[in-house]
Formats: C-alpha cells, sequence, structure tokens
C-alpha cells in the first residue's frame, strides 16, 4: 500500500485536528501584544518625564515666584518676574535687553560662517584626492576638544600684550595692538572667529553625510544637459540637501544663542557687559545672585525665541508643490 507524503501539503489541506494548535498551548492572541509598544517605550518615557517634563513644568513654577533660594519664603509673583525683564527701569530689565542683543549680534555673525563654511569644506572632503581621510580629521580634530580647553587656549592666543596673534601679527607690518578681549568689534570677532575654527568641523560631517546620499546619476545627467559647476549646486546639491541644510541651520542658531563657555573665559563679558550674552547672564543671576525665579524667567524668553526661530526655519525650508499651469486640470 502506498504512503502519501504530507511534508508538502498546505494549510488548506490539513484537516481541522491537525490545524488546531497542541494541548497546553495557547494559539496567538489579537489583544495580547497591545501593551507590547507601551512596554517597550516605558524607559525611555521614565527617562523623559524625570528629566525633560517634570524640570520644565518645576521651572515654569519657579519663574512664577520670588524664589532665592537660601530664604524659606518663595512669595508669588506671577508674571511680575517676566514684566522685569522689559521693564528699563526694573533692576534686571536693561541688563536683560543687553544680554539678548549680544546673544543676537553673536547669532547673526556666526550662523551664516557656520552655514557656509562647513558646506565648502564638506564638498572638498567628498571629493577624491590622497590625504583625505587625513584632511577630514584635520578639520574635525577642534571638535572633540572641550569648551575650557579652547577658551584658555584662545584666551592666551588672543592676549593683548603677550598674544601670540598679535606678535605674529606685528611681524608682518599689520597693527599688533588689538585688544581682542577687551574691545569692540575686535571682540566679537575673536569670539566668532574661535567659535568657527571649533565647531566648523561638526556641521561639515553632517554635511558630508548629507551630500554622499545624492545619487551620482543626478550629476551624471546634469553634466549632459550641460549644466556648469554652478548650475550642478544649484539645482543638484542644493535640493538633495534641503532636509541636512535645514537641520544644520536650526541646530547652528541653537546652538550659537546658547554660547556661554567662549565669553566667560575668553572676554569674560568684557568690555563692560557688551559680550555678556543672555545664557551667562542667566547663570550670574540664578546662581551667583540667587534670583532663582528671574533666572528661570529669562530662559523661557529665550526658549520662546528659539522656537519662534526654529519655527520661521522650518516654514522656509518646507517643500512648495508647483504651481499648476493654467487651463490644466489637477
Amino acid at each position: 500500500m502506498a504512503s502519501v507524503d504530507t511534508r508538502s501539503a498546505g494549510p488548506d489541506t490539513l484537516g481541522p485536528a491537525e490545524r488546531a494548535p497542541a494541548p497546553g498551548r495557547r494559539g496567538p492572541s489579537r489583544h495580547g501584544g497591545r501593551w507590547v509598544p507601551y512596554v517597550l517605550l516605558a524607559p525611555y518615557l521614565l527617562l523623559f518625564f524625570a528629566f525633560v517634563l517634570a524640570p520644565i513644568v518645576y521651572g515654569i513654577w519657579v519663574s512664577l515666584h520670588i524664589w532665592d533660594f537660601t530664604l524659606p519664603n518663595k512669595p508669588w509673583t506671577g508674571l511680575g518676574n517676566y514684566r522685569d525683564l522689559f521693564d528699563s527701569e526694573s533692576v534686571v530689565g536693561p541688563d536683560f535687553i543687553r544680554a539678548m542683543k549680544a546673544t543676537a549680534i553673536f547669532t547673526i555673525l556666526s550662523v551664516p560662517l557656520l552655514v557656509v563654511i562647513p558646506l565648502g569644506v564638506a564638498m572638498l572632503m567628498n571629493a577624491k584626492f590622497p590625504g583625505r581621510n587625513l584632511f577630514r580629521a584635520v578639520y574635525f580634530a577642534p571638535y572633540v576638544l572641550g569648551v575650557a580647553v579652547i577658551g584658555v587656549l584662545w584666551r592666551y592666543i588672543l592676549d593683548g600684550n603677550i598674544g601670540l596673534l598679535n606678535h605674529y601679527l606685528g611681524i608682518l607690518g599689520l597693527p599688533d595692538d588689538i585688544a581682542w578681549t577687551t574691545s569692540t568689534p575686535a571682540a566679537w570677532v575673536a569670539l566668532v572667529g574661535v567659535t568657527v575654527w571649533w565647531t566648523l568641523g561638526f556641521n561639515a560631517v553632517i554635511y558630508l553625510a548629507g551630500l554622499q546620499d545624492i545619487s551620482p546619476e543626478l550629476y551624471e545627467a546634469a553634466i549632459i544637459d550641460g549644466a556648469g559647476p554652478w548650475a550642478r549646486f544649484r539645482n543638484v546639491t542644493l535640493p538633495g540637501l534641503r532636509p541636512v541644510l535645514q537641520f544644520v541651520v536650526i541646530t547652528t542658531i541653537i546652538a550659537s544663542a546658547n554660547m556661554f563657555g567662549q565669553s566667560y573665559i575668553i572676554t569674560q563679558g568684557q568690555p563692560g557687559n557688551e559680550t555678556r550674552t543672555a545664557i551667562m547672564y542667566i547663570a550670574e543671576t540664578g546662581l551667583k545672585n540667587f534670583d532663582m525665579g528671574r533666572a528661570a524667567a529669562m530662559s523661557f524668553v529665550l526658549t520662546v525665541c528659539l522656537l519662534l526661530l526654529s519655527g520661521l526655519v522650518m516654514l522656509l525650508f518646507r517643500e512648495r508643490k508647483p504651481k499648476p499651469l493654467k487651463g490644466v486640470s489637477a
């Protein structure tokens, strides 16, 4: 009697008894995996609530009080701390406006350079030439150093009396008595120059990753169509880098607006308080003057400004649908 081989039988050829689960073993449940995503997200959500959401809520609560942590009482003031920031007759109003102005000056001067120069460096690093890896390492190396190292190093280089920069300027026959850390606009040139030298490697690496994602076939097609270098850059490179460029612009604005270490170490806010940024003044108000309520209010005002700027950048970089031609139905 010939035996029947059932190894190749499909599920439709099996009987009910053969399709049923084995005794003591449950079949798949439609609702059993409902909580699996939440269980996997639980560690992150716990950390998010503990270290992000809770401090934000607590900071808002502090900003609504006269909060001196050396005193037992923290009187409620409502929006009084926020009003003081924009009151020219209050204790902190003029200084806060001056600090925000200094932050705006540094951001306006540094962001265009930190967007354009790293893009040029990334395009060079994306080319094929001997020693390319060494070239990449040299440009990224300063970013590895901490702000304390950068600040101390450049404070000595920029010193008006013993600094190497003025020494070499004198050798070249240029003015060698520039007060790079105690006068403006020289102090702004120093702070922006140091920051660009220090951080351009990070943006260049981000650009480089974006450039490597652009298909070479697009450049080949552009060359066949007779497009020159500028046309290829404008019509192929920039559209391909749109999301990367948006990320770089937003992160650079946020980083520049939060500049603290360079000003604190290199210029120490001089001359006067011309280079004292908002973050530097917030730290001084909260940690030195023990006025945590106003310091928290300053932090949230700066946060709102950065949120508005980030939203504006996202609107500028959003993809726009081409307008339909007249007489052509959608």
